[in-house]
């Protein structure tokens, strides 16, 4: 009795240090642990042990889930854990939309040798050049959209 006692407070010790320990491996084990303590009630105590004792791991894993999903992200010490806060940049500039540029004067911010930045309408962009290298302030015009650059070819 001591043992299957034992196997599943060692089981929820895990499943607990699994909520601090990012990865799955210690609720594996802690789940396995229950689980043998499972087993070895119904070695034990027969086929109402095992289900008693399965029932307390299966009520036991409930409430630790609803613990750790529910409560203690609104606990004083679960807010330390928990990320709350959210970035609204973007780590690239947003691309051209083609109606918009295709057509227009562009002039090269820096050497197309043959990609580089051109500025179309006060707008930054990268851009590849047709037409080879480009001198930076060289004029050039807008002939297309890729995924993320402008082509560019020379006036």
């Amino acid at each position: 009795m001591t043992l299957i006692l034992t196997l599943f407070l060692v089981g929820i010790v895990m499943l607990a240090a699994d909520l601090f320990i990012s990865g799955l491996l210690l609720a594996i084990l802690g789940g396995l642990t229950m689980l043998a303590a499972t087993v070895l009630a119904y070695r034990d105590f027969g086929f109402v042990g095992a289900m008693l004792s399965g029932g307390a791991a299966t009520g036991l894993l409930a409430v630790a889930v609803y613990l750790e999903l529910v409560w203690l992200p609104k606990s004083r010490f679960g807010r330390g854990l928990v990320v709350q806060s959210t970035v609204s940049g973007t780590s690239q500039p947003l691309p051209a939309v083609a109606a918009e540029v295709v057509g227009r004067p562009a002039a090269a911010e820096t050497t197309l040798a043959p990609s580089g930045l051109v500025i179309v309408d006060g707008r930054r962009y990268e851009a590849f050049c047709q037409s080879g290298l480009a001198e930076k302030g060289t004029a050039l015009h807008v002939v297309g959209v890729d995924n993320f650059r402008l082509i560019v070819k020379k006036s």
